[in-house]
């Protein structure tokens, strides 16, 4: 656990914050092997999926951290992002890291999409 619970957080918050952190990390960690792979892996749309999903995580973390009143819409649409992103990664079949990116991603896809819903 990073963080230690806020006042007022519930359980599910907190587990949603340490999912966007945890996708935050493996997305970039996944940008830096992507990179070293080269061809398909390096192809521009692909890392810029895998930037914009850790870059929304980040936000919906720090939206949640915080307790914006906002952090409801802002789980949406990093919902959105990390199944497009989970779908971008399965992509990549023979590549272990890129399937674990994709686990990742859709684990915090589903905590986001139940904060959004909350709201």
């Amino acid at each position: 656990m990073r963080k230690s619970m806020q006042v007022g957080m519930d359980a599910k918050m907190q587990e949603c914050i340490e999912a966007c952190q945890q996708c935050h990390d493996v997305c970039t960690t996944t940008v830096a092997h992507c990179l070293e792979m080269g061809g398909e892996h390096a192809a521009p749309d692909h890392i810029r999926m895998l930037l914009d999903c850790a870059e929304i995580c980040q936000t919906s973390a720090n939206f949640m951290i915080r307790m914006s009143d906002m952090h409801g819409s802002v789980c949406g649409v990093c919902a959105e992002i990390c199944e497009s992103c989970a779908e971008e990664c399965e992509r990549f079949g023979d590549d272990k890291m890129m399937q674990e990116c994709a686990q990742v991603c859709r684990s915090c896809a589903e905590s986001c999409q139940e904060m959004a819903a909350q709201m």
